[in-house]
């Protein structure tokens, strides 16, 4: 069974630089680890992990942040902290009336501050949600790998949750953009018990096994063809 807790990992070109923008805007710790830096979460809120990698960006990730903000004035509080730690404002398409602000990390990687009174984020913690993008049959996978319920399950659209609640992770349904290139952001998944069985438990679910990385992790792929991986003990 796998561990409750979820890292998301992010390629980075400087993952030391990366981490510590991070940490300032959600008021982490980073903890160095021999391939990058770690932003421990917790029982209820995602962990960032920042791993060195050349690849580069190819246009929009296939997952981003969501923020939370408690006003109008913390949101741009929030923006204004971003800004000040090395992000920049980004259009994506965005229309005048909606209430989020999109920006980009220090790497490009996209991120958005959510306006305040969001009710599908209330009571998600400041890391209130990561937007993927992805089918229905991804986020029916995801919920059976993790053990975390659905908690939103409409017009192709799926969100799950821990049990404690926290931070939500969701797949927008179609269309979903071709995927380009290897993903620069994945699951890193941390088995409770032995790897291997994990690994059998996941790919009869309907992952992919892809190949084994260079500090032993088992790289596999969701059924949309997503990278991500599982850590030996």
């Amino acid at each position: 069974m796998l561990s409750r807790l979820l890292t998301v990992a992010f390629d980075a070109h400087d993952p030391a630089r990366l981490a510590q923008f991070w940490a300032g805007l959600l008021g982490r710790e980073v903890v160095e680890e021999a391939t990058g830096a770690l932003l421990p979460g917790g029982d209820t809120q995602l962990s960032l992990r920042f791993v060195q990698s050349r690849t580069e960006k190819v246009g929009l990730n296939r997952m981003h942040l969501h923020l939370t903000s408690a006003s109008l004035a913390d949101q741009q509080h929030k923006v204004t902290t971003a800004l000040g730690l090395g992000a920049g404002h980004l259009d994506v398409g965005q229309r005048p009336e909606e209430g989020h602000v999109v920006l980009a990390d220090p790497e490009g990687n996209e991120f958005c501050v959510v306006e305040p009174g969001n009710a599908f984020l209330a009571g998600c913690g400041l890391l209130g949600e990561l937007a993927c993008d992805g089918t229905r049959e991804v986020g029916l996978f995801w919920s059976e790998a993790l053990g975390w319920p659905l908690v939103w399950d409409q017009d192709q659209e799926t969100a799950i949750q821990s049990p404690d609640g926290g931070t939500k992770v969701a797949w927008g349904g179609p269309p979903v953009a071709p995927k380009e290139a290897r993903n620069r952001q994945r699951f890193d998944l941390a088995p409770a018990g032995d790897q291997q069985s994990e690994v059998d438990r996941l790919v009869s679910l309907g992952a992919t096994r892809l190949e084994v990385d260079q500090d032993s992790a088992v790289v596999l792929a969701d059924p949309d063809g997503n990278e991500f991986c599982v850590r030996g003990n």
